[in-house]
């Protein structure tokens, strides 16, 4: 089968690690896989993707995302005898819509989140009806997110949903080295692995650094926002916690970041099925995050929740983790018995069952 995935940037993000982990596996299975964006930008995930041996098609133009030159470049890459062309991201959903009135390759999409800016635009949800009715499949990664997707459009325009978790490489998380130039930091390592995004809550994780004693650390890692960094800079000016949070930038060796810490967090307003967290989950670490949606339906009852934006319950918790060496143990296990459940290779094996379906159609 030939198969094409589209994405906006490689940028840091979910869905973006998402194309890291899952297309070298879908080739694996025999398949050919290429991958297209409308951001070229050499990052992290793009050198992986390249020496994993994935092609990387460009459709950028200095117009934009939405620049018609995308349009006309992807319109073009399409009509190459795909035989499935998965979007991912809004840019490229709408687009590959559009292209796709023009070629005969099967649409599939996946919706990364529980919901979107699109969806606060009252005069844009008659252009999202339309857009979904030229998919054959909408991929729903988490209960909430395909609840939501349902209750924006109708049920009526949902009729081809289909749900399937998003993955992780488990063991890779499980089984990492802790990375030493992390660990030397501070005596406790709290990390946060995040886009510098509006969607991302680093701001609150870092105002509870100011109930937490001071050999406590925070690591943000994480980029492609500049005045989101800079408005973390001057919020630890401003709380006087130089020394004691730390951005570390992208790296390429989150599963080394994560076992180097002593906690693990997810501070954000709202999610997905979020491959950050599992991975968090995996590693081995207490895992602690946002009481959202996409974070509090796999969260509850194995990491620990705290209240949206809430600086001191975040601080309460991790203290009450440091104190009770048993309920800490406790937390690790149940995260970790939960994260296996999301194992890379089930969702590879249910994206090929999707395309099947729509191919014998």
């Amino acid at each position: 089968m030939k198969i094409l995935h589209v994405i906006t940037t490689l940028y840091t993000g979910g869905a973006e690690k998402l194309m890291v982990d899952l297309l070298p596996r879908l080739r694996d299975m025999g398949h050919q896989v290429e991958l297209c964006v409308f951001d070229d930008t050499k990052t992290a995930f793009y050198d992986c993707l390249i020496e994993s041996g994935i092609k990387i098609h460009s459709v950028a133009s200095v117009g934009g995302y939405y620049s018609p030159l995308c349009l006309m470049k992807l319109t073009k890459l399409m009509r190459q005898g795909w035989d499935i062309v998965h979007t991912h991201t809004t840019a490229p959903q709408m687009y590959a819509a559009i292209g796709g009135l023009f070629c005969k390759a099967h649409l599939v999409t996946t919706e990364h989140n529980t919901t979107n800016t699109r969806r606060e635009l009252w005069w844009y949800k008659p252009i999202d009806k339309w857009m979904f009715r030229q998919y054959e499949k909408h991929i729903m990664i988490s209960d909430q997110c395909e609840a939501n997707h349902i209750a924006y459009l109708g049920s009526e325009n949902c009729k081809n949903i289909t749900m399937v978790y998003n993955g992780i490489d488990y063991h890779k998380y499980a089984s990492a080295a802790p990375a030493s130039d992390v660990r030397e930091l501070g005596e406790k390592i709290i990390s946060f692995v995040a886009a510098f995004r509006p969607q991302k809550d680093q701001p609150t994780l870092i105002k509870a650094m100011q109930y937490l004693p001071e050999n406590f650390h925070l690591c943000l890692v994480g980029g492609g926002n500049d005045e989101r960094k800079a408005l973390f800079e001057s919020m630890i000016n401003e709380l006087n916690l130089q020394g004691r949070v730390h951005l570390l930038g992208i790296r390429n060796d989150i599963p080394n970041v994560l076992a180097a810490s002593d906690y693990v967090a997810m501070s954000s307003h709202f999610e997905g099925l979020s491959l950050a967290s599992l991975e968090g989950m995996s590693s081995g670490k207490p895992f602690l995050a946002s009481d959202v949606d996409g974070l509090h339906e796999i969260v509850d009852g194995n990491g620990i929740l705290f209240e949206h934006e809430n600086a001191k319950a975040f601080a309460d918790a991790i203290l009450k983790l440091d104190s009770d060496s048993a309920y800490k143990q406790s937390v690790i296990e149940k995260c970790q018995a939960k994260a296996i459940q999301y194992d890379i290779n089930v969702m590879a094996d249910k994206y090929m069952a999707v395309y099947n379906e729509v191919v014998k159609k």
